[in-house]
């Protein structure tokens, strides 16, 4: 999947579900139960153990799923990744030969971010989208201060972003939004419940969806 066709369907799908966990069972039964909510865009990230093998087996089973690696510091992390069936990574970081790694690839880059500083540096490096991580102080408000100087930013919330204040998010100009513990509850991750991540993800996503963007020209390019 070339990055213009990845940031066409992340605008129009507007969120993705990111997991990590510690148990390589868990993470597989949890990512099918946000896919069965409604999700079409998942995170692998690179801690889960045997991360690879569940983007393999994501990217075999479901034909229309976009499947992604997270916590890509490395570049041979970034080739298996994309080996393995990985159509964009994610790094917690601005970490140049990751970005010149992922261009090579032809995949979508996300590098994590938290100043004006890194986020242009991302951006001029290649990184397409660039990761809030950790989350800003300010929130929402600290998207609108960012994209008054640099809109051409595409800015991605991850941590930190829920059912309640995804709205303000989205009203704020974000790219789109990713969900980590607030899809994937720890006590439900330990307890098996399923049902309720996958109930939690459709909620999510009706949230995410109505919320309403503000008219700005965006650009896949």
């Amino acid at each position: 999947m070339k990055p213009a066709e990845f940031l066409a369907r992340y605008f129009e799908e507007r969120a993705s579900a990111i997991i990590r966990c510690d148990d390589h069972d868990i993470a597989r039964q949890a990512v099918a139960a946000a896919v069965r909510g409604g999700f079409g865009i998942v995170e692998f990230t690179l801690t889960v153990p045997r991360a690879y093998d569940l983007i393999r087996e994501f990217s075999a089973a479901h034909a229309n799923l976009v499947v992604g690696a997270g916590t890509v510091l490395e570049r041979d992390q970034a080739r298996r990744a994309v080996e393995a069936g990985a159509r964009f990574l994610v790094s917690p970081v601005v970490e140049p030969e990751v970005i010149a790694t992922a261009r090579e690839l032809g995949v979508t880059i996300m590098p994590g971010v938290q100043t004006a500083t890194e986020a242009l540096a991302a951006h001029r490096l290649g990184g397409q989208i660039q990761k809030l991580f950790p989350p800003p102080p300010g929130g929402p408000d600290f998207v609108r201060y960012l994209l008054g100087p640099l809109p051409f930013l595409r800015l991605v919330p991850t941590a930190g972003v829920d059912g309640d204040n995804v709205a303000d998010w989205i009203a704020a100009g974000v790219f789109a939004v990713g969900f980590v513990g607030t899809l994937f509850r720890a006590e439900d991750l330990r307890l098996g419940r399923y049902d309720a991540i996958a109930e939690r993800a459709s909620a999510l996503l009706a949230a995410t969806r109505k919320a309403e963007r503000p008219r700005r020209a965006w650009s896949f390019e």
